[in-house]
């Protein structure tokens, strides 16, 4: 267990000089407390003394499986620190878990323990229950978890805020569109690890599917029943391929960084795929569909900007939904040819009709 080298990161406003040693110490004297076997900071540019001084937040960000560099779900998350060291002059330090996330809480514990850092945010579903045990550990400490998967019956810290999306909605689109847009009447869904809140792109998927077009069959597949299952490719490219050779034309892929194995199978078999979390059409021309995106960039901002405001609102689970597009899909120039006027007309249609509340279904169903 522990980070390799260069996993562990530190990011300043620009103007620095040099980072204040007292604080480097504090951090590699919490790695080597909290991480056996962790290897030093690495070589990344000395902060400046006057940084996180002057800075007026320093975050702390642990990703997902998968990593930075994910084109996904983690680099979403980077960007709107990015955004957040943009346009309110914050720092932040950032951390990778191993390919199996098996670090994650010694990762969470780092940040707590480094005294700069004011919030901890993790990326992704996995970090539910150990970021919730650090924040009634570090009560002066703010926290937030993007996709927080609250336990039935569990009361969230009130210094934790749970970061949600309105998954099965935007799912219950891409569903639609799939339907509307299937040549051979075979659909494929493939989700990263199988778990309560990847069935809900299942289910949504599923059941926009049938809202439009009931005689449409739906195969879906995992990759597999660990943190790790998102960061796959390869098995994603497989699972892929199988169901493009049964028929299927367009497969929905919630999968992380194995989805660009989806992607990357959508190419080569010449049919479409329906993206997750951010825009990838740039990475597969003519073979994206649609992507159904989470602004997760603008959520991280947000959450910055309520704790630099002081209406950081612990204690509860922020919804992110269609209503303002924090949910959406994608329809633009580079898809239109594939998405007609009158299939795009659809859509928005179910959408309206879901923020109205004509469309109506359990944010929670899962299928059997």
């Amino acid at each position: 267990m522990g980070f390799s080298k260069k996993k562990l990161f530190f990011a300043a406003a620009p103007g620095a000089l040099f980072y204040r040693m007292k604080h480097l110490l504090i951090i590699l004297f919490s790695a080597l407390t909290f991480l056996a076997g962790c290897s030093p900071v690495g070589d990344e540019e000395p902060l400046p003394s006057d940084s996180l001084s002057s800075s007026p937040l320093t975050v702390g960000l642990v990703f997902d499986a998968g990593g930075r560099g994910d084109r996904s779900f983690n680099d979403s998350a980077y960007h709107g620190l990015e955004l957040a060291r943009s346009k309110r002059g914050i720092d932040f330090v950032y951390a990778e878990p191993d390919g199996q996330g098996s670090d994650r809480e010694a990762a969470l514990r780092l940040m707590a323990v480094n005294p700069d850092v004011q919030l901890v945010i993790g990326v992704g579903l996995l970090f539910s229950e150990d970021i919730a045990r650090m924040a009634m550990e570090f009560p002066d400490k703010k926290f937030a978890c993007v996709d927080y998967l609250q336990t039935p019956g569990v009361t969230i810290p009130s210094n934790l805020a749970g970061m949600v999306f309105e998954n099965k909605k935007g799912s219950f689109l891409a569903g639609a569109i799939a339907g509307l847009v299937t040549r051979t009447q075979t659909v494929g869904f493939i989700g990263g690890m199988e778990s309560s809140l990847i069935r809900q792109f299942q289910t949504g998927f599923t059941e926009g599917v049938r809202f439009v077009n009931p005689e449409v069959t739906v195969i879906p597949g995992y990759i597999g029943m660990t943190g790790s299952a998102f960061a796959n490719p390869a098995k994603g490219r497989e699972l892929a391929l199988g169901q493009y050779g049964r028929g299927v034309d367009i497969i929905y892929q919630a999968a992380g960084a194995s989805g660009l194995g989806v992607i990357e199978a959508a190419r080569e078999s010449g049919k479409l795929v329906i993206c997750t979390d951010r825009d990838q059409e740039y990475l597969a021309p003519g073979f994206v569909l649609t992507t159904i995106t989470k602004a997760v960039d603008q959520a991280v901002l947000a959450i910055v900007e309520s704790v630099l405001d002081g209406s950081f609102a612990g204690g509860t689970a922020i919804s992110y939904g269609l209503a303002d597009r924090y949910t959406d899909y994608v329809y633009n120039e580079k898809n239109s040819s594939l998405i007609s006027s009158a299939v795009h007309k659809r859509v928005e249609q179910i959408r309206a009709d879901i923020l109205a509340g004509k469309i109506v279904f359990d944010e929670t169903t899962s299928l059997n």
